[in-house]
């Protein structure tokens, strides 16, 4: 099944079921059912049977329910607001390629546990337009992700039991403020503005059984399962990135591990699974000078349109826009002199 949010008229978002090219609000599937995607995992296993149930009888053409058009709605965040927003680094290939463009060596503590980084919650958009500030714009990046969204409450959970926290998947663009990230990370603590500002998830939130005929075993030394599923970039039409789901080397099944390590995750709680090979500019850009020093570097800029396209998720359309305004905290930085 996909769930979307998504606003009608400029109506309240709502959420909904996506099928045969129509949108069914929650609410006119069953009158009990929650109004958004965040509450029906609140929910539990109760709402989600009875969703299931009711729209079958639609499918089933045993009844009709109030529907629209996909393309006479406006779609939002399948979760616009996640009670947390979580990144992770499961690709070896980015990682490599990533350090290698900075002449660093492969880090062995990738080999060791799956890492991750929290990010804005209340920064995340659906597909459209983004707006930017302006420092955001000294390299701005894409990057193709897959993202899993919880469906129950758990702490403490073995990577061997963690798929059955996974409720469904949506496409990710983590988009990143390469030149805000670059200062930051230097002093060790994470990223922070160069990735706050914006997150876009969607299109839909596919539910996990969608997927049960491309699930795959983990790589050898792993725990849990990959999924065959192929991820392409397009930035103004020009395929950019090339990539598989399959691919990842830590599963969701480890992140899962490691983030409820002593905490709890929640229904709704959104985990990235980092960026497929390929899947940004950064690495474009770094294995492009490797080959050829005088290679120029290729940022989003203003008016761009970027798709990632991930089979059976769907295609996430972002187009870049600017606010008006030239206010610049690249511009505040303090010298050393200053700061003495």
């Amino acid at each position: 099944m996909k769930l979307v949010t998504f606003t009608y008229n400029n109506s309240q978002e709502e959420g909904g079921v996506l099928w045969g090219g129509a949108i069914y609000p929650f609410r006119a599937i069953h009158s009990c059912l929650p109004a958004t995607v965040l509450g029906l995992l609140e929910k539990g296993e109760q709402a989600w049977d009875l969703l299931r149930n009711e729209f079958s009888k639609i499918q089933e053409g045993k009844r009709d329910a109030l529907h629209y058009p996909v393309d006479q709605v406006q779609l939002k965040a399948p979760i616009p607001c996640p009670p947390s927003l979580r990144d992770a680094y499961a690709f070896r290939q980015h990682v490599e390629a990533a350090r290698r463009a900075r002449n660093a060596p492969m880090i062995p503590e990738f080999d060791m546990f799956p890492v991750f980084y929290f990010t804005n919650h209340r920064a995340v958009m659906g597909p459209g337009e983004v707006s930017v500030m302006p420092d955001h714009l000294q390299k701005l990046d894409f990057e193709l992700e897959v993202a899993i969204v919880i469906g129950k409450k758990g702490r403490n959970i073995p990577a061997e039991k963690a798929h059955e926290y996974i409720f469904g998947m949506c496409i990710m663009n983590d988009l990143s403020a390469r030149q805000l990230q670059r200062e930051e990370m230097k002093l060790n603590l994470g990223p922070a503005k160069g990735k706050d500002f914006a997150t876009v998830l969607g299109p839909a939130l596919v539910t996990i059984d969608e997927l049960e005929d491309r699930k795959q075993p983990a790589k050898p030394g792993h725990t849990g399962y990959v999924y065959d599923l192929y991820m392409r970039a397009y930035v103004n039409g020009e395929q950019v990135s090339n990539g598989n789901l399959r691919d990842m080397d830590w599963t969701f099944e480890e992140i899962i591990e490691r983030v409820s390590y002593g905490t709890w995750i929640y229904p709704g709680d959104v985990i990235g699974s980092g960026t497929v090979g390929t899947g940004c500019f950064l690495e474009l850009n770094g294995t492009a000078k490797l080959k050829d020093p005088h290679a120029e570097e290729r940022w989003l800029q203003p008016g761009d349109e970027v798709i990632l396209e991930v089979e059976r998720l769907g295609r996430l359309r972002t187009v870049i826009r600017t606010e008006d305004t030239t206010w610049s905290i690249l511009a505040r930085k303090k010298t050393p002199a200053q700061s003495t």
